[in-house]
């Protein structure tokens, strides 16, 4: 019969830490890469009248509002 607690010694041995250096490098690059809806949304939000608009319309209207005009020539 084995006892099913794990010394609390032992309890995070069965995690290897090449698995958790991975995990946070992936994470770190994740985060360097953002999806162009979080990037917009930041920008929105930097921006004040564009974040009074985003609360009644709603970040992706408030950006077209605000800022898809300046992109197209």
């Amino acid at each position: 019969f084995s006892d099913p607690f794990i010394n609390r010694r032992r309890a995070n041995d069965f995690i290897q830490a090449d698995t958790r250096l991975e995990a946070i490098s992936r994470e770190r690059i994740r985060e360097r890469n953002k999806a162009p809806q979080e990037r917009q949304r930041e920008i929105c939000e930097d921006y004040y009248p564009c974040e009074l608009y985003a609360f009644r319309h709603g970040y992706p209207a408030a950006y077209r509002h605000y800022f898809a005009r300046r992109r197209t020539k």
